[in-house]
């Protein structure tokens, strides 16, 4: 089902949400110039409808002594489905990464992980990523220094 497009109140909606999470609903309004009871019911439709998936504090990894990032790539077996539905819900349950994308090329999925520190990273890779049923190889690449990161989606068209 195609989503009815959104106009541009909608859109400053959902901008200062991505910018200010935890704005109160009278300055959600004030920020998009609407009465506050306008403001409240467009805010509340936008998320029946789904375009805001969940709010999050956004926490300082570093900060929470875990000084690794790192991008792997995984490669499968092929012709092996049933492995990859087990790869996909053990993945999903593993509080080392952050993010998972079935991806084209040269690998079958790219995982964002996050670890305490090399030797750390290093024992999730290999005793608990690479064991897992129907991973026939990982690669990694450990971030050296973070140049953007956001999560904001470019509202303007």
């Amino acid at each position: 089902m195609h989503e009815p497009e959104l106009d541009p109140t909608d859109r400053r909606i959902l901008a200062h949400l991505q910018a200010h999470g935890r704005a109160s609903n009278l300055e959600l309004a004030e920020a998009v110039h609407l009465s506050p009871a306008q403001c409240n019911r467009r805010h509340r439709r936008l998320e029946e409808r789904g375009f805001v998936r969940r709010y999050e504090a956004r926490l300082d990894a570093g900060k929470v002594g875990l000084g690794v990032l790192a991008f792997v790539h995984v490669t499968m077996e092929r012709g092996h489905i049933r492995e990859v539905v087990k790869f996909r819900d053990v993945v999903s349950s593993l509080a080392q990464v952050q993010e998972c994308y079935a991806v084209t090329g040269d690998f079958d999925y790219v995982l964002k992980v996050v670890a305490r520190d090399l030797k750390a990273l290093s024992d999730f890779l290999l005793g608990t990523l690479a064991q897992l049923p129907g991973v026939n190889g990982v690669r990694s690449s450990v971030c050296l220094d973070e140049v953007k990161c956001t999560s904001a989606l470019p509202l303007d068209g």
